[in-house]
């Protein structure tokens, strides 16, 4: 039964995730790299097309409104949500430079930008790597399995090892909202 076989295969995904040490290290890490981005005063903003960028919507989200509990809010964006912005870039430039473009404009040095593409090859998510690295942000990657052409200008890489969307998807948001955890308790520890 196809049901039965979407859960097991999402199951078998994450198993590889929780039995892979280098990725649990490099989720953590990412996290240390944004809780200290917020106590500097700096910002962790996402990227994605499509699902990606909804579930790119949701993360930030997460940051800029609560996780588990109530906070003060941290500053995190998906540089997606101006239409105004995306449209007249897209048709002005080229969709390829729509992050590209809002990362000259906001991004800075000690910021950090998490990027999801499941194939690692979005050329607008890659153009906004490049951006990111000369303005010396941090660079994070959740993809799939290869990591694509993104591999390349991640300081983190978290490549899903699937080549299956909805599988690399679902491993996507559970990583996010690990890193969610990680970062909301790190900076806002609660008592008892």
């Amino acid at each position: 039964m196809r049901i039965i076989e979407s859960i097991k295969e999402s199951i078998e995904v994450k198993q590889k995730i929780l039995t892979n040490s280098y990725l649990i290290s490099d989720i953590r890490k990412i996290a240390v790299a944004c809780a200290n981005a917020f106590s500097r005063g700096n910002k962790v903003l996402f990227c994605g097309n499509g699902g990606s960028a909804a579930d790119a919507q949701h993360l930030a989200a997460e940051f800029s409104g609560r996780f588990y509990y109530d906070r003060p809010p941290l500053p995190a964006e998906a540089l997606h949500v101006n239409s105004s912005f995306l449209t007249a870039v897209a048709n002005d430039y080229s969709y390829d430079e729509v992050y590209a473009r809002l990362l000259k404009g906001i991004g800075k040095e000690g910021d950090v930008l998490i990027g999801l593409s499941t194939s690692g090859n979005s050329k607008n998510i890659i153009r906004a790597f490049e951006v990111a690295r000369e303005l010396r942000m941090t660079t994070v990657g959740l993809t799939g399995e290869t990591g694509g052409d993104l591999a390349g200008l991640c300081d983190y890489l978290i490549n899903i090892p699937s080549r299956d969307t909805p599988r690399i998807q679902e491993s996507q948001i559970m990583v996010g909202h690990i890193i969610c955890d990680l970062v909301e308790s790190t900076l806002f520890p609660k008592e008892g």
